[in-house]
């Protein structure tokens, strides 16, 4: 889990650096503003899967404590 949570990260910074290279540049506005949409769900999904719940468990350790059912 710890690796699709490093690659999501990675992918929010390269979508915002790349969504500010293309309003510099005067590019296509479209598809920078739909790559920060894009980074802004990335964000939120890292949030959800980082943050702690009321028992302050996060989800992405809830599964590495529990065993699978047999």
């Amino acid at each position: 889990m710890d690796i699709a949570l490093s690659l999501m990260t990675l992918t929010i910074v390269a979508l915002v650096l790349g969504a500010i290279a293309l309003f510099r540049r005067g590019g296509s506005r479209k598809q920078a503003w739909l790559m920060l949409v894009l980074a802004g769900v990335l964000i939120v999904n890292v949030g959800i899967w980082t943050l702690p719940n009321s028992d302050g468990e996060s989800l992405a350790r809830a599964g590495d404590t529990k065993e699978a059912p047999e």
